[in-house]
């Protein structure tokens, strides 16, 4: 078979005010990929996809690949251009049998809520209808009209934090060569569950409800059960939680089973959320426990969702408190950087830190440093479950020590995903009593073995982990939870 694929990658925060631009996104066009075959390790789905090709002896047409780090809006015309490359692409690549993409499913730009149900429906007036299109994407979706239209098959990650992301490329993969084949035909069901929110699924009743899903998928006739929690940032009229399933050519059975589980998951609502805590609250308790490291998730100040990832609050604090040894990764400040490469290691420096981007991210620090550790483009490791872990540049990026705090400074912003973050600096994670990473639950997969305690905090920042606080003007709450616990009516 003749397969196609393509990334186009990033998650909208709509009240961001930061437009996404071009020079924004991590790019890898066609030409690249065939000037230098090696571009393709270390991006995640393309290089799963290429590597089943290459076992199972398919042919395989790289596109482009596009990441950005959540932001606000994507520039319309960047938009289009990379939209549009992938087009061109595909049109250039003659007979292809199968499309595979790699989306995120939160997507908007300058007059597009829409972005992927954009893509794949002008991918399918490009290909036909006989050809597959196959989408993986990122749990923190919202499923349209126009996905569900125009896709043969679409899966999302399971787990969050996304440690899956692999092995759901390999599931996508051969279902899209099963229904190529003719073996298989896919038919597609969503339930609104009408639900917002944030869902760990690393314990407690979602780590239950996930493998609910995977037993129902050794069910007869089902070949994907798939929980999209939407992006609750993300201000656009398909927002929510959705469950999505997948039958072998049994819409009824979809349709069923997509509502049994849909409202299973309605009756965990006010179990599954983060118990995240006030900054006082949640410092406090770190520092009163007597075993060290205690992790602090900065969950307000997640560049994974649109944060500026500058805010200070917590920082501040512990310096308030005499907090020592702690560490703080990773706080963006390209300026701070740039002094700190040119003093060089061993330099003290005096910065103004943070609190630069926005008004959520608190006042500028200044302070007396002293710079522990450089880095040139420092690549910042997501392990995953199987294959090929994830990385993310964060620039140049420096150490520098601040009262017996270590302080992780990039020149891109990045979330913190483990604790390799130290450790790659020459820096012992298991010596300090308070680590805090800014990270929403994706810093929990490599953190959690190593930490005395975990603790969720909602200090202040852009994306304060408060439902009710986001200040919606698309997206109708009245029939959703956590505003209306009864949206099913007296049936659900």
């Amino acid at each position: 078979m003749h397969m196609f694929a393509a990334a186009f990658n990033t998650e909208t925060n709509t009240f961001s005010p930061f437009p996404t631009g071009e020079r924004h996104f991590r790019l890898c066009h066609r030409e690249d990929f065939l000037a230098d075959p090696a571009r393709i390790h270390g991006l995640g789905c393309l290089t799963t996809w290429q590597q089943l090709c290459l076992e199972q002896g398919h042919q395989l047409t790289l596109s482009l690949s596009a990441f950005a780090e959540p932001s606000g809006r994507i520039v319309r015309r960047v938009y289009e251009k990379l939209r549009d490359e992938i087009l061109a692409d595909l049109r250039s690549a003659g007979n292809v049998d199968v499309v595979l993409l790699d989306l995120h499913g939160a997507m908007a730009a300058e007059g597009y809520d829409d972005c992927e149900g954009d893509l794949i429906s002008r991918i399918r007036q490009c290909v036909g209808p006989a050809v597959v299109i196959a989408v993986e994407l990122d749990l923190h979706c919202h499923f349209s009209a126009a996905m569900l239209e125009h896709a043969d098959l679409m899966i999302c990650y399971k787990e969050y934090p996304h440690i899956d992301i692999n092995d759901r490329a390999v599931e996508l993969f051969n279902l899209a060569v099963r229904t190529r084949a003719r073996e298989i035909r896919p038919t597609m069901a969503l339930f609104d569950c009408k639900m917002i929110g944030m869902y760990p699924t690393s314990g407690g009743p979602m780590h239950d409800f996930v493998q609910r899903m995977v037993d129902h998928e050794a069910q007869e006739g089902v070949l994907s059960v798939s929980l999209g929690h939407g992006f609750p940032w993300g201000d656009v009229a398909d927002a929510g939680s959705q469950l999505l399933v997948v039958t072998d050519d049994a819409a009824e059975l979809a349709a069923e089973l997509a509502r049994e589980l849909g409202l299973a998951f309605f009756a965990l609502r006010g179990t599954v959320e983060f118990a995240s805590l006030p900054l006082e609250e949640a410092m406090s308790k770190a520092l009163a426990s007597p075993h060290r490291p205690v992790v602090v998730a900065d969950q307000a100040d997640n560049p994974g969702g649109g944060a500026p990832s500058d805010s200070t609050h917590a920082l501040r604090w512990l310096l308030a408190h005499k907090v020592a040894p702690a560490a703080v990764a990773v706080l963006y400040d390209p300026e701070v950087v740039k002094l700190a490469m040119t003093a060089g290691e061993g330099a003290r420096l005096r910065v103004r830190l943070g609190g630069k981007m926005s008004a959520e991210s608190g006042d500028p620090l200044d302070l007396t440093t002293v710079v522990v550790a450089l880095a040139g483009n420092h690549q910042h490791c997501f392990p995953q479950r199987q294959g090929e872990d994830y990385v993310f540049s964060l620039g140049d990026t420096a150490v520098l020590r601040c009262e017996g705090i270590d302080i992780v400074v990039s020149s891109e912003r990045g979330q913190c995903f483990s604790p390799c973050i130290l450790s790659d600096f020459g820096l012992d994670p298991l010596r300090y009593k308070v680590i805090v990473p800014k990270s929403t639950q994706h810093f929990h997969g490599a953190f959690a073995p190593i930490a005395a305690e975990i603790i969720y905090m909602a200090a202040p920042g852009a994306i304060a982990p408060i439902m009710q606080q986001i200040p919606f003007v698309r997206v109708d709450t009245a029939d959703k939870y956590p505003w209306n616990d009864s949206p099913h009516g007296p049936l659900g």
